[in-house]
């Protein structure tokens, strides 16, 4: 349990006293940990190896695809503060372990040690602002700057590996998966990509490359726009 980061601090005796109320679940690529609207178990949920797709189903019937969980994140919230029903559906997309622990007593071990309340409610905090300016960046932004900003975050929160053309993205992501993420069509995600290939280069099977780092930072930051970028690699050519 030492490698969940909320976990971290507590001391061996307060971890040992957790134990016989955790479990490690294991998942197959494919398999849903929990559906939408079910009612969970009052626990908390942390993703300790592979990686989980969270989505949701809109009024309209389309599915979006709200973020990926990478190891040692929390999730479904609600099970452990609120009313313990998924707020949407999560599968997983590569073999996949989750650990749980009672809510009971896990509040115990708060009781003893209340900075750990702090530390879950850091989390769910930063977790808030995200989602905060995802909605703000899909009413506000551009499509070309949603997509640098996915990106972006991605590479710092994912991490990178240097290679030959640049930096590639430890995590795989799918045409469908950026589309979803950033409220555009297949289409459009792919169109964009090929626009922007000098910059990032993205090979099938989802492997994303950054080729040039400086520029995407501008495009994120809406610096540069995606007509200039366009211009400029036809006045070059």
């Amino acid at each position: 349990m030492t490698e969940v980061s909320v976990l971290k601090d507590l001391q061996a005796t307060h971890l040992i006293a957790l134990q016989p109320h955790t479990q490690i679940h294991f998942y197959q690529k494919g398999d849903v940990v929990m559906t939408e609207g079910d009612r969970l178990s009052p626990q908390l949920y942390t993703l300790i190896q592979g990686t989980l797709r969270l989505t949701r189903i809109g009024t309209s019937g389309k599915e979006t695809l709200l973020r990926t969980l990478l190891p040692n994140e929390i999730f479904a919230a609600p099970a452990l503060f609120g009313d313990a029903i998924a707020p949407a559906t999560v599968t997983a997309t590569i073999e996949s372990q989750v650990l749980t622990i009672e809510r009971a007593a896990l509040l115990q071990q708060i009781r003893q040690t209340p900075e750990l309340a702090f530390r879950i409610l850091e989390i769910y905090n930063q977790r808030l602002q995200q989602m905060h300016q995802t909605i703000h960046g899909l009413v506000s932004e551009s499509a070309i700057v949603r997509l640098a900003n996915l990106l972006q975050r991605h590479a710092n929160k994912s991490g990178t590996v240097r290679v030959v053309q640049g930096e590639q993205l430890n995590l795989k992501l799918s045409h469908y998966q950026i589309a979803r993420s950033i409220g555009i069509s297949y289409e459009e995600c792919v169109r964009l990509l090929s626009q922007i290939k000098a910059i990032v280069f993205y090979q099938r099977g989802g492997k994303i490359i950054i080729i040039d780092r400086e520029t995407l930072d501008a495009i994120a930051a809406g610096t540069i726009d995606l007509k200039t970028l366009v211009q400029n690699r036809e006045a070059r050519s």
